[in-house]
């Protein structure tokens, strides 16, 4: 390691260790002998609760505003304009999508086997039908990949008259490769020419991706697409899975639609999560609706959806479009029964798969459709009359068999995750109650995108008993009765203004804020706005000790940042794989806990390193596709001396408030060839605004909001 390596590593692990210390400990007792927070200090404390991180002139534009006008206005995030949003996101054609029809553009593995074993059909679109061949190619070569294999583990148990001989000299090979090696044959195995294959594959499939691609800039923009679809699949994934300039030229010329159509070719599954990834990052970034981003962030990590399982990977774009979002801010009950009634949400909790044990389903039986003169004559139902089915095929039976069997994954993460929390009051009796009340409620056809359906027939009759009450026999209703019943409950009022204070307040909100969040909303029937407005009024909220204790998730922090230096984000994709590096894959929880929104669990040497690192390549611009305008938050060119650069940084992403001993340890290293290099055309040295920009990024002070 060279000293330049070696002052960097130390600068690195000094503000790392000043996070996990100094943060925790030392700020924390600053702000408690803190007296009050300053008219300044409540804006920018505002905007660091209820926005991802106040952007160059916020601090100003709300002042001037007002705080409980611009708090109201975030409020009502319908009547807010957010097109230059809507015109960043306009390339990202699945985000408009129902998830049918991103199954049909984007197909899964699924669909594909089906069009293989011919129980579908090809689409005629030439856009989409090159993506199904180019799909179809890549399974035949699995196959074959998998059929070769076979053969060859065949080949090496099949013992042969070799097997016995054994060389006298050490003889070289030529025909197997073997050759002598300080008096012993070295064997070079078949793995070992697979390695070297694959290298050597991997040469050529760049050379000829680069030499594609100056080729296709030659040609119109409209004939690119055609001429990339004509390729074999191989040469396909060689050309698209390039990064270099030229390729980004190739496909910057291309359509968001056509852009898609090339990505698809490659891997359509990938397309469909990197649009809705890259969606809520640039939401986060640029959407002038923030509180409500803030919200949809929360309450989908609150009602946690796994993007890794099977079809949740298409589900999840229907699931925050059109299930969190529109309700993020209305009555929990309405959000409750929309996570509930998810295709999303049932087929990560496997409640599409469950069967009452006395249902229809599971006895084998069939129900007579009842007699709709009887029914009206009696004011009821009719009778339940039963009737032996016929025997199912035999791959219909089959298939079923995995639905034998009641579920309770959702009916205990209802409860203990979704609304009672884990000391609520409820039992072992009541999640299984629970489960039987959800029998029936399941997907049609899931894998093809399907939605919302009640099965009747694998709904467990009977009166069921939830936290001490009766509930009939009513179908479908019975799972409305219940959720009505836990959305109402105190204790879910309880859990959830806790966790609600948890996210605004701090990490071990005050009791009494809680009380009085937990009461407007039972009172006000599970309005969010309402509590969100009671927890603004409160003095707990706006309290000195509360002011700038909050350390910020990966997810935060990357926005914060982003936001602080005005970047500009044409393609966030790098960024997703740094939220990655820090432990905060977007959708990648996969437990139904999601995300911890305590310090503790993000405050590590590890994860510090991870920020400390982004940080400075975000300053100095390392990641493609993402270019920080550092001088935004200026107002100015920075100034020529690197000691004045760092204090008007101070000033523009922390406000001024920086402590001592960060502002020590980041002038120390002012002298740093990294922070400090020099001009070409004279010795006067310039300071590398971009890396200074990137430390203060990472200092323990912008860490917290």
């Amino acid at each position: 390691m060279d000293m330049r390596q070696t002052r960097n590593s130390f600068l690195v692990g000094t503000l790392c260790l000043t996070l996990a210390g100094f943060t925790v400990v030392a700020v924390c007792k600053k702000n408690q002998e803190t007296a009050s927070v300053n008219d300044r200090q409540r804006v920018l404390h505002a905007l660091n609760r209820f926005t991802f991180g106040p952007r160059p002139g916020d601090v100003d534009r709300v002042s001037r505003q007002g705080i409980d006008k611009w708090f109201e206005q975030q409020l009502q995030p319908e009547k807010i304009d957010d097109a230059a949003l809507d015109a960043r996101l306009a390339p990202f054609r699945t985000l408009r999508m129902e998830t049918r029809e991103i199954v049909e553009n984007f197909p899964p593995p699924q669909v594909i086997k089906a069009i293989i074993d011919g129980k579908d059909s090809m689409p005629r679109d030439p856009g989409k039908r090159a993506i199904y061949e180019a799909e179809i190619a890549r399974y035949e070569d699995k196959q074959d990949r998998k059929a070769e294999a076979r053969k060859s583990d065949d080949a090496k148990n099949t013992p042969s008259a070799a097997d016995s001989t054994t060389p006298t000299a050490p003889l070289a090979d030529a025909e197997s490769g073997n050759k002598p090696v300080d008096g012993k044959i070295e064997d070079i195995t078949d793995a070992d020419k697979a390695a070297e294959d694959e290298k050597a594959r991997r040469r050529e499939a760049k050379l000829y991706a680069d030499m594609k691609a100056e080729e296709l800039l030659n040609l119109p923009s409209d004939q690119r697409l055609q001429e990339i679809m004509k390729m074999p699949p191989e040469e396909q994934r060689a050309l698209l899975n390039a990064r270099s300039d030229t390729h980004d030229q190739v496909m910057a010329a291309l359509s968001p639609e056509q852009r898609e159509t090339a990505m698809a070719l490659v891997n359509p599954q990938q397309v469909v999560q990197s649009e809705v990834m890259q969606a809520k990052l640039l939401r986060a970034t640029y959407s002038e609706r923030q509180l409500q981003e803030l919200m949809t962030d929360f309450w989908f990590n609150h009602f946690n959806v796994f993007v890794g399982k099977g079809a949740d990977r298409y589900l999840i774009t229907s699931y925050e479009r059109d299930v969190i979002r529109p309700n993020a801010l209305g009555k929990f009950e309405d959000l409750l029964v929309a996570t509930a009634k998810s295709p999303a949400m049932l087929f990560y909790l496997d409640n599409w798969l469950s069967v009452g044990p006395d249902s229809d389903e599971a006895q084998g039986l069939r129900r007579k459709p009842p007699n709709r003169d009887f029914n009206r004559g009696f004011g009821g139902r009719g009778m339940r009359r039963r009737f032996p089915a016929p025997p199912p095929p035999r791959r219909q039976a089959k298939a079923k068999r995995k639905l034998d069997g009641l579920n309770e994954n959702y009916g205990r993460e209802l409860m203990e995750l979704h609304t009672l929390g884990v000391n609520g009051g409820y039992t072992q009796h009541d999640v299984t109650e629970v489960a039987r009340v959800f029998t029936g409620w399941t997907i049609r056809e899931p894998r093809k995108g399907g939605d919302f359906t009640f099965e009747d027939r694998r709904h467990e009759p009977g009166t069921k008993m939830v936290l001490g009450k009766k509930i009939k026999e009513h179908g479908e209703k019975e799972g409305l009765e219940v959720l009505h019943i836990l959305a109402h409950h105190p204790s879910t009022a309880k859990f959830i203004c806790t966790k609600l204070a948890q996210r605004f307040v701090s990490d071990n909100p005050p009791q009494p804020l809680v009380d009085r969040m937990a009461e407007t909303f039972l009172k006000k029937k599970g309005d969010i706005r309402e509590v969100l407005r009671t927890m603004y009024k409160s003095p707990e909220f706006w309290g000195p000790e509360t002011y700038q204790t909050k350390v910020k998730t990966p997810l935060e922090f990357v926005v914060s940042a982003l936001r602080a230096t005005d970047a500009n984000v044409q393609d966030a994709t790098p960024l997703l794989g740094a939220l990655q590096n820090m432990g905060m894959p977007l959708y990648g929880m996969q437990p139904p806990t999601g995300y911890s929104m305590k310090s503790d669990a993000w405050v590590n040497s590890s994860a510090l390193l991870g920020r400390m690192n982004f940080a400075l390549g975000l300053g100095n611009d390392k990641f493609r596709g993402v270019k920080a305008n550092t001088a935004t938050a200026l107002g100015a060119p920075p100034p020529a001396d690197a000691h004045q650069t760092l204090t008007a940084f101070e000033q523009a992403y922390l406000d001024g408030d920086v402590s001592q001993q960060t502002h020590d340890a980041i002038v120390k290293q002012l002298d740093d060839p990294q922070i400090t290099r020099r001009k070409l055309d004279d010795n006067a040295p310039t300071p590398n605004a971009g890396a200074i920009a990137g430390l203060i990024l990472g200092s323990p002070e912008f860490q917290k909001r």
